[in-house]
């Protein structure tokens, strides 16, 4: 197992999390199982899933109705597999705010 991504996932996840603890919980709560994070809108049900998907280092997220994989770049940020400019960061913030109807900083 390639230590960086351990490591870039671990901080990652602790900067999540720490991020909806800080929201208001009437609207936004999340739950963290290792490997998973899992954010749901408190009055709209609705999820944003982050998890590891450590065999090909990368991190996976379900949210506004699609699934984005991003791989960790030469510079250290998280940046799409696709091509199409999405960072891990500003899109999980940006699916939350679709789900809950809060905003994050990450």
């Amino acid at each position: 197992m390639d230590a960086a991504y351990s490591a870039s996932v671990s901080s990652f996840f602790k900067r999540l999390i720490a991020a909806v603890d800080a929201a208001d919980p009437d609207f936004v709560e999340c739950d963290s199982t290792g490997d998973m994070v899992t954010i749901t809108g408190a009055r709209s049900g609705a999820k944003v899933i982050v998890n590891t998907q450590r065999a090909v280092s990368q991190i996976w997220v379900a949210g506004k109705g699609e699934g984005v994989h991003f791989s960790r770049a030469a510079d250290g940020r998280w940046l799409d597999d696709k091509g199409k400019g999405l960072e891990l960061g500003p899109w999980i913030s940006d699916c939350v705010r679709e789900a809950a109807g809060v905003a994050i900083s990450l």
